[in-house]
């Protein structure tokens, strides 16, 4: 194992963007930088031994300080997902959030985790970032200490660490944002690559996205992902664009750290397995990538990509019934997800 620490650039407003690249005995490399703790790049050999980078993503600071950026790989905070109205209520106070996804607060507001430049540091063979969000950050109450480390092992484990502690209650809900395309981001379109979900129920959503509280059996619909299944066999039966729906995960015991999904690339050979101690998984399939112009010129396009993001159930605060998002003062949010690269066989 090796990392490797370079720079990336700078902010608008100056501040410096570190890169950090790891690489494993296997040939498996990842890059990611301090702007928004992202993932820019992974790379893994096919069934033939040739690289491709598997993510999407810029080349350089202007393209993830852009708004044509979807979050490309990004931690999403202090809530990811959606928040219906903008509005919470915690312990009888009502908060307002910034409204940016049609009538929802999405991915922690205007200016979320994902724009924030983390302090970061090279622990080992680890990389650790830390981020202060101050009490009243786009409307969120309590001053919250939130670390991520990367590492990357030998076995083709990316795995991400994260930790968060406030002095005031709460929500806290965090993910990581990256697309990828197990034949090489750009390659074309995901429909033939397979997946499978451990989870035998999704939380029902509005055509807004907006969850209405109740959990949903997948059996003998178009969202049943519990047997493998090419993406795109009944895509255009889902609800909106296709696939953009929290699963909930099948779990012995709450916090158990077990594996959330398979995706296999029947043309490249190419594996990946996440493994999350998260209650849910975002399945997204790229439906609002349209025209992204993203590294060495290439251009990402609808369901090219996809995204499994560990975390809670969207809009938890305003279901009781949901795991909980609340976190006080005294307490420790933890969470582990992990995205392992092989090859079939």
């Amino acid at each position: 194992m090796s990392v490797v620490k370079e720079s990336f650039g700078r902010t608008n407003d100056g501040q410096a963007v570190d890169a950090f690249i790891f690489e494993n005995a296997n040939g498996m490399k990842a890059k990611v930088i301090n702007y928004g703790a992202t993932i820019v790049s992974i790379e893994t050999p096919d069934r033939a031994g040739q690289p491709a980078d598997l993510v999407c993503g810029f080349d350089d600071m202007v393209g993830y300080q852009s708004e044509a950026n979807p979050y490309f790989g990004a931690c999403c905070g202090r809530y990811a997902n959606r928040i219906a109205k903008g509005k919470f209520t915690l312990d009888g106070v009502e908060y307002s959030l910034a409204i940016n996804n049609g009538p929802n607060g999405l991915h922690g507001g205007t200016v979320g985790f994902d724009k924030k430049v983390w302090d970061a540091a090279m622990v080992g063979d680890s990389v650790k970032m830390t981020l202060i969000s101050p009490d009243g950050e786009e409307g969120y109450p309590g001053t919250l200490k939130v670390e991520l480390t990367y590492s990357l092992n030998d076995e083709g484990e990316l795995r991400l660490d994260y930790s968060a502690t406030t002095d005031q209650k709460t929500i806290l809900n965090l993910t990581n944002h990256s697309y990828f395309n197990l034949a090489g981001a750009a390659s074309g379109s995901v429909h033939d690559q397979i997946i499978c979900i451990n989870a035998d129920r999704y939380t029902e959503v509005d055509d807004d996205a907006t969850p209405s509280g109740r959990l949903l059996p997948v059996a003998g619909t178009e969202m049943d992902l519990t047997s493998p299944t090419p993406i795109g066999q009944r895509i255009g039966e889902v609800q909106g664009r296709g696939y953009d729906h929290n699963y909930c995960l099948n779990k012995k015991a709450e916090g158990e750290l077990s594996l959330a999904a398979v995706v296999t690339d029947p043309a490249s050979g190419r594996a990946m397995e996440c493994w999350t101690t998260e209650p849910g998984v975002q399945f997204y399939a790229a439906n609002w990538v349209e025209n992204v112009v993203g590294k060495g010129g290439a251009i990402y396009n609808i369901q090219e990509s996809f995204c499994l993001e560990a975390q809670h159930y969207p809009d938890s605060p305003n279901h009781p019934d949901f795991p909980s998002t609340e976190l006080a003062p005294g307490e420790t949010y933890t969470q582990t997800t992990i995205y392992k690269f092989g090859v079939e066989g």
